[in-house]
């Protein structure tokens, strides 16, 4: 007598065989497949776009416009820069000009006297401004005036002579000199700042 146990099925189903390959299609790439498609710079972002699909994106009109407002206002940055370093350099010359005019219009009124110091030295040199005379107070008062205004005097026997601040009314030829000095002093020099008021009138010893 046979046995269910022993009896086969004999279903229409199919096997486990044929339905394994259309499964395995379906189901996950390769390592090797998967890997080549990473060195070829197709690795999907967290979006699920590729590094090719980001750099080959267009760029968006408000992109672009922000880049056109960066690139305007560094523009603006560096004309601001120039107009600021023009407006020192204007100033500056501006100032510069300024006090020249002062120190020209001081010369101008410091000229006047000019021959009243010239008298003052000649009266020192022959002993005429005695020490606590009128004449003596007179003097330091003037020279304290041309000192005030900013008025310099040169010229001294003995300097190197310098026809941008001397003039020579004469020369000496002295054995020994090696080079032109000033002899005597015949009217001093004066200068206000970089204005110059008077030369100074020198003879001078020339080499032999």
């Amino acid at each position: 007598m046979a046995h269910k146990d022993d009896e086969q099925p004999t279903g229409s189903g199919a096997g486990p065989d044929e339905t394994g390959p259309e499964e395995n299609t379906s189901g996950p790439a390769p390592s090797g497949e998967q890997s080549e498609t990473q060195d070829a710079g197709q690795t999907p972002d967290a979006e699920g776009l590729t590094i090719d699909d980001i750099l080959g994106a267009e760029q968006t009109p408000e992109a672009a416009a922000e880049g056109a407002s960066s690139d305007k206002e560094a523009s603006l940055l560096i004309d601001l820069k120039r107009l600021q370093a023009e407006y020192a350099n204007y100033r500056r010359r501006t100032e510069e000009q300024r006090e020249r005019e002062i120190e020209r219009a001081k010369g101008e009124a410091v000229k006047g006297l000019l021959p009243v110091m010239d008298d003052l030295d000649r009266a020192a040199k022959h002993g005429d401004l005695v020490e606590g005379s009128p004449l003596s107070a007179i003097g330091d008062k003037v020279r304290a005036v041309a000192e005030r205004l900013g008025v310099v005097s040169y010229g001294a026997v003995g300097d190197v002579f310098d026809p941008q601040q001397h003039e020579a009314i004469f020369q000496a030829p002295t054995p020994g000199v090696t080079e032109t000095t000033i002899l005597e002093v015949v009217e001093v020099g004066y200068r206000l700042g970089s204005v110059e008021l008077r030369p100074a009138k020198v003879v001078v010893a020339v080499p032999a």
